[in-house]
């Protein structure tokens, strides 16, 4: 018994720490803005400004590619693409270009497709553009006739309800607010010098070799890592007392709340050298500075409190529907990870076969990595023996099929939607992956 004890112990601290690690390097530069825009978006932008581009009616030549483009300006990863995906769906886009913008956003990340080209190769990272974009117009218009009797039903539901007939009037106040909170995600995640940069440095008076340290080093988590936790667990408790009755007035935890989300953000923004308690004043914590004190001001002089109490309610509905879901799916997709033996790789995905490329969509469903981190993970799948064609069908699958994303999505869509986007997702990445390495193999 005591082997079975120690080898399920194994797996709970391998989810644990794959938790930890998510928690402490991955959430809050953008996944913490995504749920503040996502409630903007639902709560401040008029039904009338999505649907005239995105909704039911519009033409499927200016939504389609407006969906892969809104995709690609505001996604960072998986993750963050569905509390906006749920909200643009949410205000009338119809199902098709939401599933578009759903798919294109992470898949073809800027960030990721400059990292694989440069660590593995430009042909991986061409075909993973291309790819993702033209997969995500054909899963999006499959999955917009499979369910059209739904759409039809819904579509005429909000045009009884006069949605399509109204015109958006939407206050200039209302863009600038947005811009800025995609200002603040992008500066949060943008890898650029001027960002990147430390331009000063700060000495913190502790001892790392000793009491909280050593418990942090034991985790793997920097005093910074271990800092932003223990932020998100204090906004936890601050954002429930606030925001949960806010219909009833804001109160002291409402600005509590406040204070600490925009105070996590400037301390995730800072770089700290491993290993040290030296932090780098860079370039990202300056223009976070900046970004957030102009999203305070223009908030609390251009909108009132019931504006703002909408927008607030907004966002923390969508928090309570999907954060617990990526938490559960962290946790599972860490021990997940210690089940699959490496062998594996070498001895199934090692050939350009259907079967291998198969494997290489369970490995993206299984062995989800934060945006970026599934770049260097490729990389030594192909240093064990992957073929590149398996390789390009892990890097189309995990960003979108990853097990978090599929319980969020059962969560928003339904059961039945779900499956069947998966299972579009799954056969097509299969598909291109086989064909990339018979291509490949011709040349």
């Amino acid at each position: 018994m005591e082997p079975i004890f120690n080898y399920i112990g194994m797996l709970l601290w391998s989810g644990w720490t794959g938790l930890l690690d998510y928690l402490a390097a991955h959430v809050l530069l953008c996944l913490v803005p995504a749920f503040v825009i996502a409630g903007f978006m639902s709560s401040m932008i008029p039904k009338e400004a999505i649907t005239k581009y995105l909704g039911p009616k519009a033409s499927k030549w200016i939504s389609y590619p407006a969906a892969s483009i809104g995709g690609f300006i505001l996604a960072v990863c998986s993750c963050t693409i569905l509390p906006l995906f749920a909200g643009i769906w949410k205000r009338g886009a119809g199902l098709g270009p939401a599933i578009t913008f759903l798919f294109v956003g992470p898949a073809i990340n800027i960030l990721a497709i400059t990292y694989t080209g440069a660590a593995i190769g430009f042909d991986i990272a061409i075909a993973r553009l291309v790819l993702s974009i033209v997969f995500g117009i054909v899963i999006g218009l499959s999955m917009a006739w499979i369910f059209r009797k739904e759409e039809v039903n819904r579509t005429a539901e909000m045009a009884a309800n006069g949605v399509f007939d109204q015109t958006a009037k939407v206050k200039p106040a209302v863009w600038v607010l947005f811009i800025l909170l995609v200002l603040v995600l992008i500066v949060g995640t943008l890898q650029i010098d001027v960002l990147t940069n430390v331009y000063a440095s700060i000495n913190l008076p502790f001892d790392w070799t000793s009491g909280v340290g050593k418990v942090l080093t034991s985790v793997n988590l920097t005093f910074q890592g271990g800092l932003m936790i223990f932020m998100l667990i204090i906004i936890g408790i601050a954002a429930w007392k606030g925001f949960e009755t806010i219909f009833d007035g804001f109160n002291r935890w409402t600005y509590v709340a406040f204070s600490l989300i925009a105070l996590t953000i400037l301390i995730a923004a800072p770089k700290e050298e491993v290993g040290s308690l030296v932090i780098g004043i860079n370039g990202r914590f300056i223009g976070e500075i900046i970004l957030l004190a102009s999203v305070g001001t223009v908030a609390w002089r251009s909108f009132t409190k019931d504006e703002l109490t909408g927008w607030i309610w907004e966002t923390w509905k969508f928090v309570k529907q999907i954060f617990p879901l990526l938490i559960i799916g962290v946790f599972a997709a860490g021990i997940v990870k210690v089940i699959i033996p490496e062998a594996w790789v070498r001895t199934i995905a090692g050939q350009n076969t259907i079967w291998a490329n198969m494997v290489g969509v369970i490995f993206g469903v299984f062995m989800y990595f934060p945006t970026l981190v599934e770049v260097p993970i490729a990389k030594m799948f192909l240093d064990l023996g992957m073929a590149r064609g398996p390789l390009l069908a892990y890097l189309l699958s995990d960003p979108e099929l990853s097990l978090q994303s599929i319980l969020v999505l059962n969560g928003v869509m339904g059961k039945k939607k779900t499956a069947i986007y998966v299972s579009l997702v799954a056969v097509m990445s299969t598909l291109a992956g086989y064909l990339f390495g018979l291509f490949i193999a011709s040349i």
